[in-house]
């Protein structure tokens, strides 16, 4: 149980990072900018957690795959995974 748990978490993580990745290239062909050039515009006017929040897109269709698979550990990892980062973007707003 808490292997499976374990592998939805890393999973999730994954995800997310992937969906951050995305974000901001998306982002960057839109306004004609490098990817480090986007990412940095964010960092520097503290924007960064629209970016994760963002990235945590693909972690629903990982959750609901999961579930179809009757794999219910693994969703309950990416779930804590996405939760982790709900935490982080309300970290780094406030803050």
């Amino acid at each position: 149980m808490k292997k499976q748990i374990g592998i939805g978490f890393i999973t999730g993580i994954i995800f997310n990072l992937v969906g951050i990745v995305i974000c901001i290239f998306i982002i960057s062909r839109m306004k004609d900018l490098s990817f480090a050039e986007t990412f940095s515009f964010y960092k520097r006017t503290d924007s960064l957690w629209m970016i994760i929040t963002l990235g945590a897109l693909p972690n629903l269709a990982v959750f609901f795959g999961f579930l179809r698979q009757n794999r219910d550990y693994r969703a309950r990892g990416v779930l804590l995974a996405t939760f982790l980062t709900a935490i982080t973007a309300y970290i780094i707003y406030f803050n």
